[in-house]
């Protein structure tokens, strides 16, 4: 994972401790500097601001602006600066850029950025997000290697909790979402087929629907917006709070105890809410089928068997086998990728549920034309 600039406070008495660690890099965006300047301006106002940078892997003028604005408010407020915890060619730079005062009409007023500028910027976004989503899956691919080998570490006990939350809590949402789909499927069909006196045939309608693609599709969407946010949320409380820093420090890889049970409990759990799903769906429908065109259960389920093959089913599971990993991937991704404020949290638990459903829906399509040339 790409390491990323953090910054942290640490007030003792009229003192306080400014912490830089990480990579500052300007590809990388600056952290506001919107906490220390609270901090400064807290009252009591502080007498003294030092800082330590001794997990400051990487920097470049990043630093210098950031600390040029932290020296511009001490100063405003009559604070000493101790810039004794610096690096020293940061130092150095820090001085040189304070020796000359800023000329009137130096800085250059800010224009748009042409179509051009933009373009290219979000070209090097894109191919450093890549880099990172490869990355990223790359280094899963090894901790799966490790799994399968019995050397990867994790708590079981975790992995059993995140299996229940996963699974048996979510059979609520599943079973309102597949009975109320089955129940809109069989009814659309029932409106058109029953025009040319082939009512019967909706059982075909929901059985094949449900089984093949909207057992397994609908029941992704529900966990993407459900389990997958609320793995980028706890990773990315997780990143807030050092937490996951602090499993590096202790030795441990956080993707195998953190992300590797998440992953696992997901792939478990999605074959078997699919199977659910699909039975929910069929009931929905066959609801329909004897309320609306009089239909009765034993004709209903006779012609769902007669309809629906093995393959049909065997189709649909392993395409929410798949979806699942999508699923855990995206969340945990954009987990680890959660910058470090509080808002940082809610945007990776949006980011992974957009990131979800549209892997959901681009591998549903790749599925497709795949069981269509393999005519399946």
């Amino acid at each position: 994972m790409v390491e990323q600039s953090q910054v942290s406070l640490q007030r003792s008495g009229d003192a306080v401790l400014v912490r830089l660690s990480g990579a500052w890099r300007l590809r990388g965006g600056l952290p506001s500097d919107a906490t220390v300047r609270h901090e400064l301006e807290r009252s009591p106002q502080p007498a003294r601001v030092s800082f330590e940078a001794q997990t400051l892997t990487q920097w470049d003028s990043s630093v210098l602006t950031f600390l040029v604005a932290i020296s511009a408010l001490c100063r405003q407020r009559g604070i000493d600066m101790d810039r004794a915890g610096l690096p020293a060619g940061v130092r150095r730079l820090l001085n040189l850029a304070e020796a000359v005062s800023e000329r009137k009409g130096a800085r250059k007023e800010a224009a748009d950025a042409s179509l051009l500028e933009r373009i290219g910027a979000a070209t090097i976004g894109a191919t450093a997000s890549l880099a990172e989503i490869l990355s990223f899956l790359g280094e899963m691919t090894i901790t799966f290697v490790r799994l399968f080998g019995m050397k990867a570490r994790y708590r079981a006990s975790d992995l059993f909790l995140l299996i229940q939350q996963c699974g048996a809590e979510a059979l609520p949402i599943v079973t309102l979402i597949s009975f109320l789909v089955g129940v809109i499927l069989a009814f659309v069909g029932a409106v058109q087929l029953k025009q040319f006196g082939a009512q019967i045939y909706v059982a075909d309608l929901v059985g094949i629907a449900m089984m093949r693609e909207m057992g397994a599709m609908m029941t992704a969407i529900i966990m993407a917006g459900r389990t997958g946010a609320a793995f980028a949320a706890q990773l990315g409380t997780m990143k807030v709070t050092q937490e996951v820093d602090a499993f590096t420090t202790a030795g441990f890889s956080p993707l195998e105890f953190l992300v590797l049970p998440r992953a696992v409990a997901l792939i478990l759990m999605m074959p078997l809410l699919c199977l659910y799903s699909d039975f929910v769906g069929v009931l929905g429908g066959a609801t329909i089928g004897v309320g609306m065109l009089d239909i009765s259960w034993t004709a209903y389920f006779r012609e769902t068997a007669n309809a629906v093959g093995l393959t049909d089913v065997i189709g649909g599971v392993f395409k929410s086998s798949v979806y699942g990993v999508l699923i855990a991937l995206a969340g945990c991704l954009r987990g680890l990728q959660c910058g470090n404020s509080s808002s940082a949290v809610g945007d990776a638990a949006t980011s992974a549920v957009v990131t979800g459903i549209v892997a959901i829906i681009v591998a549903c399509g790749t599925f497709a034309v795949i069981f269509y040339v393999l005519g399946i």
